[in-house]
C-alpha cells in the first residue's frame, strides 16, 4: 500500500522564505523545507494497481498554467490550534484544477473529498503550543505576501512515515498546458 496525494511544488525562493519564518513557537513541529507544498487532493492509502490507474488518469488531465500567490497566515483548530499555515490568494484556476482532479478520482471509484477545500501550505503541526506564542506568530505573519509564481505543473506525491513525522516524495510530475 502507498499513501498518495496530489500537490503543487513551490519555487525555491519561496520555500527559503517560508523556512526562515519557522520558529518561535514551542511545541511546533515545523515542516522541513523539502516537504513544503500546496496540497490539491489527499488520496490516501491505495495499492500499486490503483496507484498506476491514478497515474494514468492524471497523465491525461489538461489544464492551463496559472499564477498563484501565497498570502496571509492562519491556524486550524479554533480553541486549540493544531497547525499553522500560509494561505493562498483567491485563484479560480486553482479551484478548477482541484475540482477536475477530484472528479477524475471519483470516476475511478475513490470517495469524494468531504471537507471544504482550503488551499494552504502547512508550516507546522502543533502539540501543546502555548496560545500566546501561537497568537504572536499569527500576528507577526498576518501580512505575509509572497511573489506571484506560475504553476505549470502539479505532482503525485507519496507520503512515508519517518521518526520526525512524514517524508514526501514526488512520484510523478504532470505538466499543465
Amino acid at each position: 500500500m502507498i499513501r498518495l496525494f496530489t500537490a503543487i511544488g513551490l519555487p525555491g525562493d519561496l520555500v527559503t522564505r517560508l523556512s526562515l519564518m519557522q520558529g518561535g513557537v514551542p511545541g511546533a513541529r515545523w515542516s522541513p523545507p523539502e516537504n513544503l507544498h500546496l496540497t490539491l487532493r489527499f488520496i490516501g492509502e491505495v495499492d500499486e494497481a490503483v496507484a498506476n490507474d491514478i497515474d494514468e488518469l492524471l497523465s491525461g488531465l489538461r489544464a492551463t498554467p496559472f499564477e498563484l500567490t501565497l498570502t496571509g497566515c492562519g491556524s486550524f483548530g479554533s480553541k486549540e490550534p493544531h497547525s499553522l499555515w500560509i494561505g493562498v490568494a483567491p485563484c479560480p484556476p486553482l479551484l478548477h484544477l482541484v475540482a477536475r482532479i477530484d472528479s477524475l478520482l471519483q470516476r475511478m471509484g475513490l470517495a469524494a473529498e468531504t471537507r471544504k477545500y482550503t488551499p494552504h501550505v502547512t508550516l507546522a503541526r502543533l502539540k501543546d503550543a502555548p496560545a500566546p506564542r501561537v497568537q504572536a506568530f499569527l500576528a507577526d505573519h498576518a501580512a505575509f505576501a509572497g511573489a506571484p509564481f506560475t504553476v505549470n505543473a502539479f505532482g503525485l506525491y507519496s507520503s512515508h512515515a519517518v521518526s520526525q513525522g512524514r517524508h514526501y516524495v514526488r512520484e510523478r510530475r504532470y505538466p499543465l498546458g
